[in-house]
């Protein structure tokens, strides 16, 4: 008969260390090595040959329990794989077996071969332990199994019932609601790691493709977003990353992200809003950048009422955030170019005399630099001509364009020429726009003169000659 002591004795003998399972002295724990190393070779044509102790105890729940850990390892890559053999015996089921020994006395009923990740302790949960001994003698042995790898299905979906959870649980204790989030956080790190790959593996297709039809079967990427307040801000990196990512993903040659996205258009004005929220704005400015490549999404943000808050957010007192809108300001002015044509054309009114007097005409530097830039790409655009010509016909237009020509700022004067020739170009010149260019020929012709960029660029030299030239040749209307 086994005695609780010399368990005890036996399980104080090998705490410490890593040996093979022949240096195991005592009878009883070498059997259970033995039975443990050798069913989990089989079930996982692995070789492992090392184990160790990692927690014993004895405690009294209704009789005596002595449950008995073991780790086993093959030695060469204990650093990059621990495998735990978990074993719990019940003695009030095994005080009668005259043998220890798991074959012979017939009993083995349950074992669980659990992966961890280095160095983290076993779980001392039921859902981990299981017990090896109970009082039928035909219960066959199972052996052990490695858990099963989770899916991108499957994590996915977990990922929507933790996101359920953190957007429902306000109230939970918090030990156990810093547990969900941590799952959650570590969830959305699994789903970034599929869809762009890591240091060790390229993201596989298939892969990639059963977590995007997941992602939008459901609304789980409605609930990242309005959950994403709530999360750690690295899990937020994370999550604008997997996204930005989505929205290029294609399943079947479909980008289904963009048939989401225009049944659930709304959230739109949940990201848009995001540049009012100082830890937000950046996550969520990022993610309505990649949202906006699809032109549906970029059609209605365009259209709605959201696009004068631009104006104001470009010249927010936060550096980053006003950068931020700005370029998304800049991508939808910019990618969809009908799209664009079309809103501009229909909206040339409000929208030229919010971009001259708030942009244009901002006291902020940077605000002035990157607003003349964009003007001139958006008026040398061949799909924007119609709103071109109207815009060089505006004497208001040439003469913000003629001030910000005396700007101090070498970037902002180049910026400036390549709109300003195309007042100068316009072969159709209303008389007003061919009196401020007589009246300051001079002025004109003398800047000119001396204007150069800070590199030698064939093209500038040649626009700039052909103004000068136009410029020249203009005489006063009778």
């Amino acid at each position: 008969m086994v005695k609780l002591g010399d368990a005890r004795k036996a399980n104080e003998a090998l705490l410490g260390g890593w040996r093979p399972i022949d240096n195991i002295k005592d009878p009883h724990v070498k059997e259970i090595a033995e039975f443990a190393v050798s069913e989990y070779n089989k079930q996982s044509k692995t070789s492992l040959k090392l184990v160790k102790v990692v927690k014993g105890e004895s405690q009294v729940v209704g009789g005596m329990n002595y449950r008995l850990d073991l780790m086993a390892t093959d030695g060469a890559a204990a650093a990059k794989t621990y495998e735990a053999v978990v074993w719990e015996r019940a003695w009030e089921n095994f005080m009668n077996l005259t043998s220890f020994n798991p074959v012979k006395g017939g009993a083995a009923s349950r074992a669980v071969a659990q992966r961890l990740s280095p160095p983290a302790a076993l779980p001392d949960t039921p859902s981990a332990t299981a017990n090896l001994f109970d009082r039928s003698p035909s219960t066959k042995m199972k052996g052990l199994f490695k858990s099963k790898p989770r899916t991108p299905v499957d994590i996915v979906r977990q990922t929507r019932d933790l996101l359920i959870y953190a957007e429902r649980s306000p109230d939970s204790r918090e030990s156990k609601r810093e547990e969900k989030m941590a799952e959650l956080c570590k969830n959305i790190r699994e789903l970034k790691s599929i869809l762009y790959g890591n240091s060790e593996s390229e993201p596989v297709s298939e892969a990639c493709a059963q977590l995007t039809q997941e992602f939008f079967r459901e609304n789980t990427l409605r609930l990242l977003i309005t959950c994403l307040p709530k999360l750690n801000l690295e899990a937020r990196k994370d999550a604008t990353q997997v996204v930005a990512n989505l929205q290029r993903q294609q399943v079947q040659s479909r980008l289904i992200a963009s048939d989401y996205l225009e049944a659930n258009i709304d959230l739109m004005d949940i990201l848009i809003a995001g540049y009012e929220n100082t830890d937000m704005a950046l996550h969520y400015g990022a993610m309505l950048r990649e949202c906006i490549r699809h032109q549906t999404v970029a059609r209605y943000v365009l259209e709605s009422q959201h696009m004068k808050k631009f104006f104001d957010y470009i010249q927010l007192p936060n550096f980053d955030i006003a950068a931020d809108a700005a370029a998304t300001f800049k991508e939808l002015l910019t990618r969809h170019k009908s799209t664009v044509a079309e809103f501009l054309s229909k909206n040339y009114d409000w929208f030229f005399a919010e971009y001259n007097s708030k942009l244009l005409e901002s006291t902020n530097y940077i605000t002035r630099r990157q607003a003349v830039k964009l003007l001139g790409d958006i008026l040398l655009d061949r799909s924007n001509s119609a709103v071109m010509t109207k815009y060089v016909s505006s004497r208001d237009n040439l003469r913000i364009l003629m001030n910000l020509l005396r700007e101090s700022s070498k970037s902002i004067q180049i910026e400036a020429f390549h709109v300003f020739k195309l007042f100068a170009a316009n072969q159709n010149k209303p008389a007003d726009i061919v009196s401020i260019l007589v009246a300051n020929k001079s002025k004109l012709l003398r800047l000119f003169a001396d204007f150069k960029t800070d590199k030698e660029d064939e093209q500038f030299e040649a626009d700039k000659a052909q103004v000068v030239k136009e410029i020249a040749a203009l005489e006063p209307r009778a």
